[in-house]
């Protein structure tokens, strides 16, 4: 959860950028719980504001490159054996 001072910061960065500037969130939360990461929901109301208006979102799906690279490097340690 985010303290006060980081909502403050962060919902201060995007009303500076809004409808000004692109700004690219990348996270590994799902949108249904930014509410809660953000802790405040006027703030949380306020930043999924910014962010979503006019917004293209991309939803990756599939394994992730790490996972698939660690089973490869797991495969190769074990045939040197």
């Amino acid at each position: 959860m985010l303290t006060a001072a980081e909502r403050r910061d962060l919902l201060e960065v995007l009303e500076g950028r809004h409808v000004r500037a692109s700004t690219i969130v990348t996270s590994q939360l799902p949108v249904d719980t930014w509410h809660e990461v953000i802790g405040d929901p006027t703030y949380a109301d306020a930043v999924l504001d910014r962010l979503v208006h006019n917004a293209h979102r991309l939803q990756l799906v599939g394994e992730s490159v790490r996972k698939r690279n660690a089973k490869t490097i797991a495969l190769d340690e074990q045939s040197e054996r």
